[in-house]
């Protein structure tokens, strides 16, 4: 098969009428021109042009006759190619998004409006889940990317792409536990009062159990949850002091008689949610755009 760049050629010196002002658009040398001429002719078996005093002239029985249609058919490969770029630069589609509902409710929403403000053509597809489970939807190709509660064990078939949150986990209680609104406590001392801790499961309780751990302490919960909104609910009833991030308790926090912070020695270690990707995947224009969020707001860490 001919190169198509001895076509493109072809094309260019038919147009100038010169080996010379073609070398010249094309950006190359002017025996470059004249052999991609040569060879192209050898290839054909066909004299394309008629070399005169004026310059180049197209030989009836060969350049004319293909001309148009040599022209025509690079018109039609650029456009594919154009096409192909238009697709890669073009934020359509959909983009599967695997998250809990704390991390969908308190950090992704407001992400999900602003990108879809700029992006109507783009469809999302929510899949609400804990962190373990959004790992496997990531390596099994059921979702394009994931935001995690770390830290989670190493896995080889994702990346964590960096940090997008802090959570500062507390400790929170109603006005049963007034006495110890104003006074720093152990944790030694919380295993005294009925504790409200996350599912064994989740990333939090197993985070909290592990530090606790480290400093001596064993928590028995009176009372497991499987959600924030479910240990917020209970708190505020006075059914026990919940571990929960401060930044998904502001706003009870903030409400008179509603929950107050348990501040204790030590202080829980900050935790945080990651972005992840599935490892060597390519990421389509509409998810790297929907990635540029969090970049350009500095939500990065490291970055």
């Amino acid at each position: 098969m001919v190169d198509l760049d001895l076509y493109r050629v072809f094309c260019k010196v038919a147009k100038c009428g010169s080996l010379t002002k073609a070398a010249e658009e094309l950006y190359i040398s002017q025996p470059a021109v004249s052999q991609a001429i040569k060879q192209l002719e050898s290839q054909l078996n066909t004299t394309l042009f008629n070399r005169t005093h004026k310059g180049m002239e197209l030989s009836v029985h060969g350049g004319a006759q293909i001309i148009k249609n040599v022209e025509r058919a690079l018109e039609l490969l650029d456009e594919a190619e154009n096409k192909l770029m238009d697709l890669k630069n073009t934020a359509t589609g959909v983009i599967r998004i695997g998250a809990s509902d704390t991390i969908f409710e308190y950090f992704l929403a407001e992400k999900l409006v602003e990108y879809h403000e700029k992006f109507p053509a783009v469809k999302f597809e929510l899949l609400s889940d804990i962190s373990p489970k959004t790992v496997e939807q990531l390596k099994t190709n059921k979702c394009d990317i994931g935001f995690l509660n770390l830290p989670i064990p190493e896995d080889e078939g994702i990346v964590i792409s960096s940090n997008v949150m802090y959570l500062n986990d507390v400790f929170v209680a109603n006005e049963r536990f007034a006495e110890l609104k104003d006074k720093t406590v152990s944790l030694r001392e919380l295993q005294e009062y009925p504790l409200l801790l996350m599912d064994p499961s989740t990333v939090a309780r197993k985070a909290i159990t592990n530090f606790a751990h480290s400093v001596g302490v064993n928590f028995h919960p009176d009372i497991e949850v499987s959600s924030w909104d479910l240990m917020k609910r209970l708190a505020k009833r006075g059914m026990g002091i919940g571990c929960i991030p401060r930044e998904y308790a502001m706003r009870e926090l903030e409400e008179k008689h509603s929950l107050f912070e348990v501040k204790t020695d030590p202080v829980l270690p900050v935790r945080s949610v990651g972005m992840a990707l599935p490892k060597g995947v390519p990421a389509p224009y509409a998810l790297r755009e929907f990635i540029k969020l969090f970049i350009a707001q500095g939500e990065l860490a490291g970055e």
